[in-house]
C-alpha cells in the first residue's frame, strides 16, 4: 500500500490512474501507455538519450517490440503526495520479463513521476526511472540491487 499525503479521494484517482497504465505497460498496449501522459511530458528513462519530450509512439513501440509476451512487474516503497492540481509519486519498481533474444529481464530500479491533472484527469507530465551505480570508478550500473 502506499504512503499517502493529501486529498484520499484524489489519491484514489491517481492510483488507478497508475494501475491502468502499468497495466497498459505489461500489455504492451502502446495507445494505452500514451493516454496517461500529458502531450509535453518530460522522461529520464533507462535507455539513451539523456532525456524524451513529448510522446514517443514510435520509441515506444519498439521497445516493446524487443519483448517477448507481457513485461511483469511490481512496486515497493511507493509514496504518493498530492497538492491541488499536481502530485508527485515515488517507488521502487521491478520489471520482470523475457526479451526477443531470451534474456531474462528481472531488475528493480528507483521512480519518480510527476503528475499533472488537466481537464479533471490525472496525467503523467515528468517520468524519471534510474538505477545506482558502482561509486568505484568503474562507472558500472548495480543491477542486481533489490530492496
Amino acid at each position: 500500500m502506499a504512503e499517502i499525503i493529501g486529498n484520499r479521494e484524489e489519491a484514489d484517482a491517481i492510483l488507478a490512474m497508475l494501475v491502468a497504465w502499468a497495466t497498459a505497460i505489461g500489455e504492451k498496449n502502446v495507445a494505452g501507455v500514451l493516454s496517461h501522459l500529458t502531450d509535453d511530458i518530460v522522461e529520464f528513462t533507462l535507455a539513451p538519450p539523456l532525456q524524451y519530450k513529448g510522446k514517443d509512439q514510435p520509441g515506444l513501440q519498439s521497445w516493446f517490440d524487443t519483448w517477448q509476451g507481457p513485461i511483469e512487474g511490481d512496486v515497493e516503497d511507493q509514496k504518493l503526495t498530492i497538492g491541488g492540481d499536481v502530485a508527485f509519486w515515488s517507488g521502487l519498481t521491478h520489471m520482470l520479463g523475457t526479451k526477443t533474444d531470451g534474456t531474462k529481464v528481472d531488475l528493480w530500479f528507483r521512480e519518480t513521476l510527476g503528475l499533472r491533472k488537466e481537464a479533471g484527469v490525472w496525467k503523467i507530465a515528468h517520468d524519471h526511472a534510474s538505477v545506482p551505480f558502482a561509486m568505484d570508478g568503474s562507472g558500472l550500473a548495480e543491477l542486481r540491487l533489490k530492496p
